[in-house]
């Protein structure tokens, strides 16, 4: 029996791997068992006789599954001619029951083509899948590289904002040093002009102090301390500490916390100092006084906490950076503080968003999960 060749590199040789061979094995076999039936099978016994001859589908549908519609054809025609010289010799007096064999010998030739054919198809198909997965592979293997090195040219170029953000925030409290020290050097003038240029120097001094303490709170952010912790103790703190700076401008501040809010994993120094920053900036930003409400609920297995104002808003245009460090809108501000916020929230495994209100003013809210599912 003849199997559906595997074309070589070097023309049509057939290649039959260990595999096939045992496949090939097994079909004469199987040809060869059911042929001996038959011979070996009185003729009187015509119900094992009908078995054995359906018996031959099983190697013909093999060898088509296997090896094609040659295969199918190759086994069909061994069954034939291994099954013919039984009909000749035991059904040569029954002519109509010789002719049903026979044309059963022609329905082995049709099975093993139409199931060659489909099972062809279907390999086809599959060949065809393999090569499509394998494309897909590729292109996704292309497109992580390629991410990869967006993600590169990003860092470069967060590493190069921030250096000059740092450069910037850093030359200008030094201009103002240096020529404060250059005016007292020409004219020392009078005891009073000094010490007013020795406080734009002091003051410079903390304003360079401050940005490097916020730098390093953003650069090397501390590991979180968590315990479970009371939103309305939090927000209490923040209240106490920003009231005073609300009071001088007009502000009055308003909480609304719901007795049953539960209490939520979390580093309560690093959350008081977020909601702080908030509060100040919403304070900042309504220089015509108005109110300032802090506000938490409850949402899913999140707690949300809103700070709102009444103040001059954020451009539309500016949304998307207000996160970025050194961007800031605020004449003396250093531009880290909603950086720095954002980070200790993303540690907590929570979210920082903004929103314009409906009215006027912006409206910060902080989610975070109630089980904190960082490493501890």
């Amino acid at each position: 029996m003849c199997a559906a060749p595997r074309r070589g590199s070097r023309g049509l040789t057939p290649q039959f791997t260990r595999s096939d061979w045992t496949r090939i094995g097994l079909l004469f076999l199987g040809i060869a068992l059911v042929t001996a039936g038959h011979y070996l099978t009185p003729p009187s016994l015509f119900l094992w006789h009908n078995i054995f001859q359906r018996l031959y589908y099983l190697p013909i549908v093999f060898a088509a599954i296997s090896f094609g519609w040659p295969g199918g054809l190759a086994a069909a025609a061994c069954s034939g001619l291994c099954y013919i010289p039984h009909i000749l010799m035991v059904w040569h007096t029954m002519p109509d029951y010789s002719a049903n064999q026979y044309a059963e010998i022609v329905v082995f030739f049709l099975v093993g083509m139409v199931t060659g054919v489909l099972a062809s198809r279907e390999r086809k198909r599959a060949e065809e899948l393999q090569r499509t997965a394998e494309q897909l592979s590729k292109v996704y293997r292309e497109l992580q590289e390629s991410f990869e090195q967006l993600k590169r040219a990003d860092r470069l170029s967060a590493v190069g904002q921030l250096a000059a953000g740092l450069a910037h925030e850093i030359r200008n409290p030094l201009a103002s040093i240096e020529g404060a020290i250059d005016i007292i050097e020409r004219d020392p003038g009078s005891e009073e002009k000094r010490q007013e240029f020795f406080g734009v120097m002091k003051k410079e001094c903390q304003r360079l102090k401050r940005l490097l303490t916020d730098l390093l709170d953003f650069a090397r952010p501390r590991a979180p301390r968590i315990h479970a912790s009371r939103i309305a103790r939090i927000v209490e703190s923040v209240v106490s500490l920003a009231g005073p700076v609300a009071e001088r401008g007009g502000i009055s501040v308003r909480t609304a916390i719901p007795a049953d809010l539960p209490d939520i994993e979390c580093d309560a120094e690093q959350i008081q100092q977020v909601l702080l920053n908030l509060a100040l900036n919403a304070i900042q930003a309504m220089a015509e006084g108005g109110c300032v409400t802090v506000a938490a609920h409850k949402q899913d297995s999140h707690v949300v906490i809103e700070v709102k104002d009444q103040g001059c808003g954020i451009p539309s245009q500016d949304l998307e950076k207000i996160f970025d460090p050194f961007f800031t809108t605020k004449e003396n501000g250093t531009g880290l503080g909603l950086s720095v916020a954002h980070q200790i929230i993303t540690q907590h495994g929570g979210a920082i968003t903004v929103k314009a209100n409906a009215d006027k003013g912006m409206t910060f809210a902080v989610v975070l999960p109630v089980r904190y599912g960082g490493k501890r």
